[in-house]
């Protein structure tokens, strides 16, 4: 639960040097001037008259400081890629450091390579020198220049790798999982008092992370899903009894399924984790399926990979590098019911299953994620420059904020089932209410 202590932002010391970014100080001119440690943004920006009072939650402001904490010419920068491929990761990863160099005047600029790997000694990756000519085109490309991986390193090491490279600023992009693994490490640091600042950049096609309205990679996703559920659609619809089943990615949330499918606008059943289902039964999946086919003689399926987990056989709790419990295969364990269940019913189906997760994680950002991108990037940079610690770069409200990153992986940002854009997901698909819970 947010509260206005814990959304206070630690800093390392006072700020006593002048900012080279020279803009506007006319006080009360919000065009192209510097932001004010006491700017804030409001959390909730609804308020119900029926309610109680609660005390306000306001999030401190993003964006250029007038006076730093580190000194440019003195600084060394540090910029690291963690967990799965995201599009905009180059983008991030270039904008960062464009703002850095030119803005700055940042001279030293490393880039950690396959994550918080690159960050032990022992894995024997050293860090690769950033450079105009290096960074030029790698927006054009998917993936990350400098590599990724999951799981965490000894918080201890990588705080004594920061230091014997005389790092100040250690930027992390990544999810949930990466945000945590900053926050040890910027525990750590403050343990041994370093003046070294922690920042992190969300990232996840998911879109799940709390307090951040908007995560990078998710537009593209959408985009890039929407575009299999066209393909899948129009091969249910070329076939007598075609069903497309299209897993998208969405391993705790179901933002991909939902905003795919109201992108698409031909999906008829729409599965999601939030949404318990049922598959067997007069109101079970597979007979809702069954009248659809009846009816209309074709069908298109999204399942999110987190979604109807129940439904499989219970088994010990695995998890992967990262932490993150791993999933049962809802895509093939659904085709498999559904070719058995019309088996039982003696009626052929024709099934086309895609599964293009890892087609849309490592496409290149389209227009929308390269500007978010760029505008994470170029936050992080300023945040890090004024000394913020523990500290992740947010959206919310259409601002860009400093959210404690404790505060960022205390939990997940879920599809509300009572919520705008379930509704929304019901009424484009027309898949009755026993699907949802109300």
């Amino acid at each position: 639960m947010l509260t206005p202590e814990n959304v206070t932002i630690a800093t390392l010391g006072p700020c006593r040097v002048p900012s080279p970014v020279r803009l506007n100080t006319i006080s009360g001119d919000i065009v192209g001037n510097y932001v004010s440690d006491e700017t804030r943004v409001r959390h909730t920006i609804e308020i119900h008259g029926t309610s109680p009072p609660t005390p306000e939650v306001l999030l401190e402001k993003a964006g250029p400081r007038e006076r730093l904490f580190f000194d440019p010419k003195e600084t060394r920068a540090a910029i690291v890629t963690c967990g799965g491929l995201c599009p905009g990761l180059n983008n991030v990863i270039r904008s960062a450091y464009l703002e850095l160099h030119h803005n700055y005047g940042v001279r030293d600029v490393l880039g950690i390579r396959y994550g918080y790997q690159g960050l032990n000694p022992k894995a024997g990756l050293p860090p690769v020198q950033l450079t105009p000519e290096l960074v030029e085109s790698i927006h054009e490309e998917g993936g990350t220049i400098l590599g990724t991986s999951r799981g965490p390193q000894p918080a201890d090491v990588m705080v004594d790798f920061l230091a014997d490279q005389r790092i100040n600023i250690l930027f992390c992009v990544g999810g949930d999982g990466t945000q945590r693994g900053a926050h040890a490490i910027c525990e750590e640091v403050q343990r041994r008092s370093l003046p070294i600042a922690i920042v992190g950049i969300p990232k996840t096609i998911d879109n799940d992370i709390a307090c951040v309205a908007r995560t990078f990679g998710f537009s593209t996703a959408i985009e890039r899903a929407r575009d299999v559920l066209t393909c899948a659609h129009i091969e249910a619809h070329g076939a007598l009894n075609g069903i497309g089943l299209v897993k998208l990615m969405g391993r705790d949330a179901g933002f991909i399924a939902a905003g795919a499918t109201l992108a698409s606008q031909e999906v008829n059943f729409t599965l999601i984790p939030e949404v318990p289902f049922t598959l067997d039964g007069d109101d079970g999946f597979l007979n809702v399926l069954k009248k659809r086919l009846i009816a209309r003689r074709h069908a298109l399926i999204a399942v999110a990979e987190g979604a109807g987990q129940g439904l499989m056989n219970d088994s010990p709790e695995e998890r992967d590098a990262s932490g993150n419990i791993k999933r049962g295969d809802i895509g093939l364990y659904l085709r498999n019911r559904i070719e058995a269940f019309f088996c039982e019913q003696q009626m052929p189906v024709s099934i086309k299953y895609f599964d293009p997760s890892y087609l849309i994680r490592s496409v290149p950002a389209n227009c929308d994620d390269s500007l978010l991108c760029d505008q994470l990037a170029r936050h992080a940079v300023h945040a890090g420059m004024a000394g913020k610690t523990d500290v992740l770069i947010g959206l919310w409200n259409d601002v860009f904020t400093h959210v404690p990153i404790s505060v960022a992986v205390m939990g997940k940002k879920r599809v509300s089932p009572e919520g705008e854009l379930w509704r929304s997901v019901l009424a484009a698909t027309g898949q009755p209410p026993c699907f949802a819970t109300f």
